[in-house]
Protein backbone atom coordinates (compact mmCIF):
# COMPACT_ATOMS: atom_id res chain seq x y z
CA UNK A 1 0.00 0.00 0.00
CA UNK A 2 1.19 3.88 -0.88
CA UNK A 3 0.04 6.78 0.22
CA UNK A 4 0.45 10.24 -0.62
CA UNK A 5 1.31 13.07 1.51
CA UNK A 6 1.29 16.64 0.16
CA UNK A 7 1.21 19.90 2.30
CA UNK A 8 0.99 23.13 1.65
CA UNK A 9 1.73 25.15 4.83
CA UNK A 10 4.62 27.71 4.46
CA UNK A 11 4.89 28.12 8.48
CA UNK A 12 7.95 24.92 8.65
CA UNK A 13 7.99 23.51 12.29
CA UNK A 14 4.93 25.63 13.19
CA UNK A 15 2.69 24.48 11.26
CA UNK A 16 -0.47 23.44 12.85
CA UNK A 17 -1.22 21.88 9.32
CA UNK A 18 1.83 19.25 9.08
CA UNK A 19 0.99 18.90 12.84
CA UNK A 20 -2.00 17.14 12.34
CA UNK A 21 -1.22 15.44 9.49
CA UNK A 22 1.92 14.02 11.63
CA UNK A 23 -0.39 12.65 13.58
CA UNK A 24 -2.89 10.76 11.14
CA UNK A 25 0.30 9.50 9.19
CA UNK A 26 1.83 8.31 12.67
CA UNK A 27 -1.63 6.38 13.47
CA UNK A 28 -2.11 5.21 10.69
CA UNK A 29 1.57 3.60 10.12
CA UNK A 30 0.61 1.97 13.04
CA UNK A 31 -2.28 0.41 11.97
CA UNK A 32 -0.66 -0.43 8.47
CA UNK A 33 3.40 -0.23 9.50
CA UNK A 34 4.22 -1.58 5.66
CA UNK A 35 2.51 1.57 3.95
CA UNK A 36 4.83 3.40 1.74
CA UNK A 37 4.44 7.33 2.13
CA UNK A 38 4.97 9.17 -1.07
CA UNK A 39 5.70 12.89 -0.12
CA UNK A 40 5.27 16.27 -2.05
CA UNK A 41 5.95 19.24 0.01
CA UNK A 42 3.86 22.29 -2.43
CA UNK A 43 4.51 24.90 0.46
CA UNK A 44 8.51 24.24 0.92
CA UNK A 45 9.18 23.40 -2.98
CA UNK A 46 6.24 25.28 -4.75
CA UNK A 47 5.24 24.47 -8.35
CA UNK A 48 5.83 26.48 -11.06
CA UNK A 49 3.77 29.39 -11.32
CA UNK A 50 3.60 29.33 -14.87
CA UNK A 51 3.02 25.56 -15.65
CA UNK A 52 -0.24 25.15 -15.84
CA UNK A 53 -0.55 27.81 -18.76
CA UNK A 54 2.27 25.84 -20.61
CA UNK A 55 0.37 21.96 -19.71
CA UNK A 56 -2.24 23.32 -21.21
CA UNK A 57 -0.97 24.49 -24.50
CA UNK A 58 1.20 21.75 -24.84
CA UNK A 59 -1.63 19.63 -24.97
CA UNK A 60 -3.32 21.47 -27.60
CA UNK A 61 -0.11 20.82 -29.75
CA UNK A 62 1.90 17.78 -31.65
CA UNK A 63 4.50 16.67 -29.47
CA UNK A 64 7.18 18.17 -32.49
CA UNK A 65 5.50 21.80 -31.93
CA UNK A 66 6.13 22.25 -28.23
CA UNK A 67 8.59 24.35 -26.87
CA UNK A 68 11.41 23.11 -24.16
CA UNK A 69 9.07 24.89 -21.18
CA UNK A 70 5.68 24.06 -22.49
CA UNK A 71 7.14 19.50 -22.68
CA UNK A 72 8.55 20.06 -19.06
CA UNK A 73 5.19 21.67 -17.65
CA UNK A 74 3.39 18.53 -19.32
CA UNK A 75 5.44 15.90 -18.15
CA UNK A 76 5.06 17.68 -14.07
CA UNK A 77 1.26 17.61 -14.65
CA UNK A 78 1.42 13.69 -15.91
CA UNK A 79 3.34 12.96 -12.75
CA UNK A 80 1.47 14.82 -10.39
CA UNK A 81 -2.03 13.24 -11.81
CA UNK A 82 0.02 9.73 -11.57
CA UNK A 83 1.14 10.12 -7.89
CA UNK A 84 -2.66 10.80 -7.18
CA UNK A 85 -3.92 7.81 -9.57
CA UNK A 86 -1.29 5.68 -8.06
CA UNK A 87 -1.74 5.69 -4.58
CA UNK A 88 -4.10 3.77 -2.33
CA UNK A 89 -5.06 6.66 -0.23
CA UNK A 90 -3.87 10.00 0.96
CA UNK A 91 -3.17 12.85 3.54
CA UNK A 92 -3.76 16.46 2.70
CA UNK A 93 -2.36 19.29 4.41
CA UNK A 94 -3.58 22.04 3.01
CA UNK A 95 -4.11 25.45 5.37
CA UNK A 96 -6.27 28.06 4.64
CA UNK A 97 -4.07 31.81 3.54
CA UNK A 98 -5.93 35.05 2.79
CA UNK A 99 -9.49 33.91 3.31
CA UNK A 100 -9.31 31.41 0.75
CA UNK A 101 -7.16 28.45 -1.03
CA UNK A 102 -3.40 29.25 -1.36
CA UNK A 103 -1.67 29.69 -4.43
CA UNK A 104 0.62 26.67 -4.00
CA UNK A 105 -2.69 24.31 -3.97
CA UNK A 106 -4.28 26.15 -7.06
CA UNK A 107 -1.77 25.35 -8.64
CA UNK A 108 -1.30 21.94 -7.75
CA UNK A 109 -5.10 21.40 -8.67
CA UNK A 110 -4.88 23.17 -11.86
CA UNK A 111 -1.46 20.92 -12.80
CA UNK A 112 -2.85 17.64 -11.78
CA UNK A 113 -5.85 18.06 -13.78
CA UNK A 114 -4.31 18.93 -16.71
CA UNK A 115 -2.29 15.81 -16.55
CA UNK A 116 -5.50 13.52 -15.93
CA UNK A 117 -7.84 13.10 -18.59
CA UNK A 118 -11.07 14.63 -18.59
CA UNK A 119 -13.18 14.85 -15.74
CA UNK A 120 -10.61 11.72 -14.41
CA UNK A 121 -11.38 11.13 -10.77
CA UNK A 122 -7.72 10.46 -9.98
CA UNK A 123 -8.90 9.83 -6.11
CA UNK A 124 -11.87 7.53 -7.18
CA UNK A 125 -13.07 5.69 -3.99
CA UNK A 126 -9.87 6.33 -1.99
CA UNK A 127 -9.79 6.54 1.71
CA UNK A 128 -8.06 10.63 1.74
CA UNK A 129 -7.57 12.95 5.01
CA UNK A 130 -7.98 16.36 4.03
CA UNK A 131 -6.02 18.71 6.71
CA UNK A 132 -7.37 22.05 7.04
CA UNK A 133 -6.42 24.95 9.86
CA UNK A 134 -7.64 28.80 10.30
CA UNK A 135 -5.52 31.17 12.45
CA UNK A 136 -9.06 32.43 13.31
CA UNK A 137 -12.70 31.33 13.90
CA UNK A 138 -14.74 31.44 10.84
CA UNK A 139 -18.36 29.73 11.98
CA UNK A 140 -21.79 30.89 12.20
CA UNK A 141 -22.36 33.62 14.66
CA UNK A 142 -18.21 34.71 14.06
CA UNK A 143 -17.72 38.61 12.94
CA UNK A 144 -15.92 36.96 9.65
CA UNK A 145 -18.96 34.15 8.78
CA UNK A 146 -18.74 33.71 5.70
CA UNK A 147 -15.14 34.52 4.86
CA UNK A 148 -13.95 31.10 4.54
CA UNK A 149 -13.62 30.85 0.44
CA UNK A 150 -10.97 27.37 1.35
CA UNK A 151 -13.06 24.62 2.85
CA UNK A 152 -15.96 23.96 0.77
CA UNK A 153 -13.84 24.32 -2.46
CA UNK A 154 -11.43 21.91 -1.26
CA UNK A 155 -14.06 19.37 -0.49
CA UNK A 156 -15.29 20.05 -3.73
CA UNK A 157 -11.93 19.38 -6.26
CA UNK A 158 -10.75 16.23 -3.85
CA UNK A 159 -14.51 15.12 -3.34
CA UNK A 160 -16.47 15.81 -5.97
CA UNK A 161 -14.09 16.43 -8.72
CA UNK A 162 -11.59 13.71 -7.86
CA UNK A 163 -13.92 10.97 -6.28
CA UNK A 164 -12.14 10.78 -3.31
CA UNK A 165 -13.46 8.78 0.04
CA UNK A 166 -12.89 11.94 2.23
CA UNK A 167 -12.55 12.31 5.96
CA UNK A 168 -12.12 16.45 6.46
CA UNK A 169 -10.19 17.72 9.71
CA UNK A 170 -10.27 21.39 10.89
CA UNK A 171 -8.50 23.45 13.26
CA UNK A 172 -9.37 26.93 13.61
CA UNK A 173 -8.01 29.47 16.35
CA UNK A 174 -4.23 28.16 15.77
CA UNK A 175 -3.27 32.34 16.22
CA UNK A 176 -4.08 31.85 19.40
CA UNK A 177 -0.88 32.88 21.62
CA UNK A 178 0.65 34.44 18.23
CA UNK A 179 -1.96 37.33 18.12
CA UNK A 180 -2.25 38.72 21.76
CA UNK A 181 -5.54 40.10 20.01
CA UNK A 182 -7.13 36.56 20.54
CA UNK A 183 -5.83 36.22 24.07
CA UNK A 184 -9.19 35.59 25.27
CA UNK A 185 -9.78 32.75 23.73
CA UNK A 186 -6.96 30.42 24.79
CA UNK A 187 -9.44 28.03 26.68
CA UNK A 188 -11.40 27.75 23.06
CA UNK A 189 -8.22 27.25 21.38
CA UNK A 190 -6.89 24.46 23.22
CA UNK A 191 -10.34 22.65 23.12
CA UNK A 192 -10.50 22.69 19.50
CA UNK A 193 -6.61 21.73 18.57
CA UNK A 194 -7.12 18.96 21.29
CA UNK A 195 -10.48 17.95 19.26
CA UNK A 196 -9.00 18.22 15.95
CA UNK A 197 -5.48 15.93 17.27
CA UNK A 198 -7.72 13.53 18.21
CA UNK A 199 -10.02 13.30 15.27
CA UNK A 200 -6.79 13.32 12.99
CA UNK A 201 -5.51 10.39 15.15
CA UNK A 202 -8.93 8.48 14.80
CA UNK A 203 -9.03 8.80 11.10
CA UNK A 204 -5.46 7.70 10.43
CA UNK A 205 -6.13 4.32 12.22
CA UNK A 206 -9.67 3.88 10.99
CA UNK A 207 -8.80 4.91 7.39
CA UNK A 208 -5.84 2.44 7.75
CA UNK A 209 -8.06 -0.26 8.57
CA UNK A 210 -9.59 -0.51 5.52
Amino acid sequence: MSILRIDASIQGPQSASSALADIAEAAWLETAPDTKIVRRHIGNQPLPSDAWQHAVQASWLPEADRTDAQSRALALANELAAELRDSDGAILALPFYNYGVSQHVKIWFDLAMAGGTLGEKLLDGKPVILVTTRGGAYGPGTPRDGWDHNTAYLRRVVADIWGADLTLIEREFTLVGVNPALDSFKETAAAMQEAAHAAAAEAGRALAAR
